[in-house]
C-alpha cells in the first residue's frame, strides 16, 4: 500500500514520524512524496497551543480532496500530540477522519493501517495510553542526508503552569543509554554529519533511570564512539540541570558544538514563579556566565514568553534589560497562549493582547539590534561549514556553521 505521511510541528515530531515510516516500509508498504498518488493519508498532528492546532486543522483540510471519492486515498489517519490533546472533538471538527493514534501508540501505525483496510482496527476511536518511548526502536531514514534529530526521551516532568506537554506526552521517560548510542552510530554510518539531541528537557536525561540528570555520562559514551566528523548539538537545555561536569564534557570534546539552546522564558523572578519554573534570574545569569567562560565562541539560543498573566511593565522591562545584558545570539519570542487544563489560565492579571503584541515588537526589535551587532562582528571570519545546497538562481553555495541550527536558525 502506498501511504503519504506528513508532520508537523517540532522537531521531536519529526522523529515520530520517521519511526513511523520506517515501521511502514519494513512492513512493505511504500512512501510518496506526495498525497496524490497515496492510498492512505497520514498526519502526524501538532497541538502545543492554539495556533499549531489551527494550523494542522488547515494542513488536514488541504489533505481532504486527495481522498475518496474526489481523490484517491481510502482513509485518512491523524496521529500525536492533536488527537491526544482534544479527543473525541477531532470528528467532530474533521469527520473525514477515519481513526487516531495518541502519543502511546506510533508503533502501533501498521496495524492501524493494514486493521482500517481490512476492518479490523475500530474506526473513529479515541487514543489510549499516554507517552512513553515504545516506539523508538529500529532503524530510520532522517529526512535529511546531513542532519538527524536524535530524541534521547519523551515527556516532561516539570511542571510549568502554561504547558500542555506533560498531559499530552506523559512523564519524563529516557531512553536507554545503549540504545541511543547504537543509534546514533546507526545514523554516522548513513552519512549523517549532524546529529541534534532533543527530548523536552534535554538535561535531564536519564534522572527517571538514575535518579539524577545524566546527560554528561551520554555525551562522553557518544564523543568517545562516533566519527571525528560528526558534530553534535544540544537543545531544549534547562539551566536549573546544567552542572559544572557537564559543561566540562561539552568544553572538553571537539565534536559537541559550542552551541547552547537554552529556553529562559523570562527574567522576572515573580513571572518565573508563576510560570513554576525552577530557575530564578541569578541562576540563569550564572550559568550563561559560567557557559560564556567555558566555551569559546558560545552561540546561545532562548526563546522568551511575553504577555504571561501578571506581566506588569516593570517584569517586562526586566526582561527587556536581561536580554540587553546578555547579548543572545539567536532569540524567539511567543506571545502566551492560554491552554485548557493549563493552571496558568486561573491566573489573575491577564494582559491585554494588544499589550502583548506591543512586548513582542519590542524584545524582537531588540534581538533585530543585537544579531546586527553579532553578525557585523562575524565578518571576515572563516567557519567550518555543512553544505546543504545553493542559493536561488544557483549563485551563492548554501550551509550552517556551528552557530546555525537546523530549521530554527538562518543559513549561511
Amino acid at each position: 500500500m502506498k501511504f503519504f505521511l506528513l508532520s508537523l510541528g517540532c522537531p521531536k515530531n519529526q522523529v515520530d514520524a520517521e519511526y513511523m515510516s520506517a515501521q511502514l516500509s519494513a512492513a512493505g508498504h511504500t512512501a510518496t512524496a506526495g498525497p496524490e498518488d497515496a492510498d492512505a493519508l497520514i498526519v502526524n498532528a501538532c497541538s502545543f497551543i492554539e495556533e499549531s492546532r489551527e494550523e494542522a486543522v488547515e494542513f488536514i483540510l488541504d489533505l481532504i480532496p486527495y481522498k475518496k471519492p474526489r481523490g484517491k486515498a481510502s482513509f485518512l489517519i491523524i496521529t500525536g500530540c492533536l488527537p491526544q490533546m482534544i479527543d473525541s472533538e477531532i470528528y467532530d471538527a474533521l469527520p473525514e477522519v477515519d481513526t487516531v493514534l495518541g502519543t502511546a501508540e506510533y508503533d502501533l501505525i501498521v496495524n492501524a493501517l493494514e486493521g482500517v483496510l481490512d476492518g479490523s482496527w475500530p474506526l473513529r476511536r479515541l487514543p489510549s495510553g499516554v507517552g512513553g518511548i515504545s516506539h523508538l526502536h529500529g532503524l530510520r531514514i532522517p529526512a535529511d542526508e546531513q542532519y538527524a534529530w536524535l530524541k534521547i526521551g519523551e515527556g516532561c516532568s516539570n511542571h510549568c503552569t502554561y504547558c500542555t506537554i506533560p498531559s499530552i506526552r506523559g512523564p519524563l521517560v529516557s531512553r536507554p543509554l545503549e540504545d541511543v548510542v547504537n543509534e546514533a552510530m546507526f545514523l554516522a554510518e548513513l552519512g549523517v554529519n549532524e546529529i541534534i539531541l532533543v527530548s523536552q528537557d534535554t538535561t535531564r536525561y536519564g534522572e527517571d533511570i538514575w535518579q539524577r540528570p545524566s546527560l554528561e555520562v551520554l555525551l562522553r559514551e557518544l564523543d568517545a564512539r562516533l566519527p571525528a566528523r560528526v558534530w553534535i548539538r544540544l537543545m531544549y537545555f534547562y539551566a536549573d540541570a546544567i552542572t559544572d561536569g557537564l559543561i566540562d564534557v561539552i568544553a572538553s570534546s571537539p565534536r559537541i558544538l559550542n552551541y547552547i539552546d537554552m529556553p529562559i522564558q523570562h527574567a522576572s523572578d515573580k513571572i518565573l514563579k508563576l510560570m513554576g519554573r525552577s530557575e530564578d534570574k541569578i541562576m540563569i545569569k550564572e550559568r550563561i556566565d559560567k557557559l560564556k567562560e567555558s566555551l569559546p565562541g558560545l552561540i546561545l539560543r532562548t526563546t522568551v514568553m511575553v504577555g504571561f498573566p501578571g506581566e506588569t511593565e516593570e517584569d517586562f522591562a526586566e526582561l527587556l534589560q536581561f536580554i540587553g545584558e546578555v547579548k543572545f545570539d539567536r532569540l524567539g519570542c511567543f506571545i502566551f497562549s492560554p491552554e485548557d487544563g493549563t493552571p496558568a489560565v486561573r491566573l489573575k492579571g491577564k494582559v491585554d493582547p494588544q499589550i502583548a503584541a506591543v512586548r513582542y515588537n519590542e524584545v524582537m526589535s531588540l534581538q533585530k539590534e543585537i544579531a546586527l551587532e553579532k553578525n557585523k562582528a562575524r565578518v571576515g571570519t572563516v567557519s567550518e561549514v555543512i553544505f546543504s545546497g545553493y542559493s536561488e538562481g544557483d549563485i551563492f553555495y548554501r550551509g550552517r556553521s556551528y552557530g546555525e541550527a537546523p530549521e530554527v536558525d538562518p543559513l549561511v
